[in-house]
């Protein structure tokens, strides 16, 4: 079975930024937390993805297809929530029914409304007199209701209360149940991470920095809190990044190489972004 989505060495350069050499694989059956600071990256490659900008050089698949020669299949197989909104303010959701009506042959009319119930939403109201989390449910509704293979979310949980957030994790869950299926979700609330997440890539100033099964990325690093003499006396190879403060030391290690008696704490995904985003990183 071929991956959802497999990005080689795509680059794309604006004035003051760059993607370089941005490569991951997400596999079926897999929900990819794609996670970076403002600015890292991460939209400007889902829509290299969705082919709305134009790469400078590297190659796309979207479940094994080339996203620019077979764009239409492409699109027909996916769904996609963006941050900043998918449909006009003018429309209602009775609207955004006919219109993905025509562009998806897999369109389902009864399922989209079905979440529209769900979430509460009036279908008779227009997009612009929503809230943001409600212009959002909208999307996620309509990215589910066409038949997709693999969702692809930039902040779909942007804006959301953490009772709405959870019950969209679970339509999430409720998706991931069909093996083939995948998501790219883009988020900087990693405690949805820490709940859906099975692989975490973590792109930093354009640069991919790590990409790995989220399992292995927690049991791999820890929190060294410690002092100046016990960091120096730490193999270089023992960290991957540091932060030194007027009240001691810490540093983002990988646990089997520190000394057994030293209190290394566990690392969840927000720790580690902030150590590879803010501290000093080991070469």
């Amino acid at each position: 079975m071929e991956n959802a989505l497999e990005i080689n060495g795509l680059y794309k350069h604006y004035d003051g930024f760059a993607l370089q050499d941005v490569s991951f694989m997400l596999p079926r059956g897999v929900v990819m937390g794609f996670i970076g600071e403002n600015g890292a990256g991460k939209t400007t490659t889902i829509k290299a993805v969705l082919n709305l900008i134009r790469r400078d050089a590297g190659a796309i698949k979207v479940l094994g297809l080339d996203n620019i020669a077979e764009e239409r299949a492409v699109k027909e197989r996916i769904g996609v929530v963006l941050e900043d909104g998918c449909f006009l303010n003018t429309l209602t959701a009775r609207h955004v029914d006919v219109l993905m009506g025509k562009a998806y042959q897999s369109w389902q009319s009864e399922q989209f409304f079905r979440f529209m119930e769900r979430f509460g939403i009036d279908r008779n109201k227009k997009i612009k007199d929503y809230s943001k989390g409600m212009r959002m449910k909208v999307s996620i509704a309509a990215a589910l209701s066409h038949g997709a293979e693999l969702l692809i979310m930039d902040e779909p949980t942007s804006g959301l209360d953490p009772v709405v957030r959870d019950e969209v994790l679970d339509l999430f869950y409720d998706f991931m149940q069909e093996d083939s299926h995948a998501i790219l979700l883009s988020s900087h609330i990693t405690s949805d991470l820490d709940k859906i997440a099975d692989h975490i890539t973590f792109i930093h100033q354009g640069r991919v920095l790590l990409s790995e099964p989220r399992d292995e990325l927690l049991d791999t690093f820890g929190v060294l809190r410690c002092t100046a003499e016990q960091l120096s006396a730490l193999e270089p190879s023992a960290m991957r990044a540091k932060r030194i403060g007027a009240f001691g030391c810490e540093a983002l290690v990988r646990r089997d190489s520190v000394p057994a008696n030293w209190p290394v704490e566990a690392a969840n995904i927000e720790q580690i972004m902030l150590f590879l985003t803010r501290g000093e990183e080991q070469r």
